[in-house]
């Protein structure tokens, strides 16, 4: 399976990372020892399952590497739309492809151990798009002051992964919503307004277990979903914030 890797994201000086970057790419930021987004790539290099690496957003200037095929392409200014471009470069490349990986560049502590183990689970059951979820307990207990946003549900709090996968049919369908759905990714409550007020109404009442908001989220959308337990909390450990920066830079050191 092929990967696209975002990483055109500049932080703006209003985001609380921009005296980290001062105008560089967020991915660049230094993380024990090496660019952020370099961590990804050691991991997609030891996956067994990754073919191809498309990285959004930089070029072969940048110093990064892959030991797999790796192909660079230039920021489209929105996520959406660079998902869309890596997907055609995905076709490019094998015209058989179904499936891609959509990988965030700011998950440093990722493993090839955890990509193999999703590529693993896309194959068990057929969907359009597989969304990875990381309970409170695993995100706490791996990381206890990572202060992430938790959606809540019927005795279950989560948060969300940032390397999941779609089906290439998903980067020409549905685009509106795509847009709406991650232009509001860090609030979960405005995901659900989009997807609908009962859905909204009913996780505020904390009354829709997992299942059920899969199962609403892809009625309202027309789509086949599959949500993803991580067992590692790793996958969601992005970082956003300086403290998060400063987790992962103690987390990774002499790794």
């Amino acid at each position: 399976m092929d990967a696209i890797v975002t990483a055109g994201g500049i932080p703006l000086p209003e985001d609380p990372l921009y005296p980290y970057t001062e105008g560089h790419p967020k991915a660049m930021l230094p993380v024990a020892g090496k660019p952020m987004i370099q961590w990804v790539l050691d991991a997609l290099s030891a996956s067994q399952k990754v073919e191809n690496v498309i990285i959004m957003g930089m070029t072969e200037k940048s110093g990064v590497s892959c030991s797999k095929p790796t192909h660079y392409l230039p920021n489209e200014g929105r996520m959406l739309s660079n998902i869309v471009s890596g997907v055609q470069k995905a076709l490019e490349l094998n015209p058989k492809t179904e499936h891609v990986l959509i990988v965030s560049s700011d998950i440093p502590a990722l493993t090839g151990e955890m990509v193999d183990w999703l590529v693993d689970e896309i194959g068990k059951t057929p969907a359009d798009i597989y969304y990875g979820v990381i309970s409170r307990d695993a995100m706490e207990t791996r990381y206890p002051n990572s202060r992430r946003t938790y959606t809540h549900l019927k005795g279950l709090d989560l948060c969300g992964a940032d390397i999941n996968a779609t089906h290439i049919r998903m980067a020409t369908e549905h685009l509106d919503m795509w847009e709406a759905l991650i232009g509001n990714r860090k609030s979960p409550l405005k995901q659900a307004a989009i997807i609908g007020y009962g859905t909204l109404i009913l996780m505020l009442m904390r009354q829709l277990s997992l299942d059920d908001l899969v199962r609403r989220v892809c009625e309202r959308i027309g789509i086949r979903g599959k949500a993803l337990v991580w067992p590692w909390a790793e996958a969601g450990m992005d970082v956003d914030k300086p403290h998060q920066l400063e987790i992962m830079r103690a987390d990774l050191a002499g790794k």
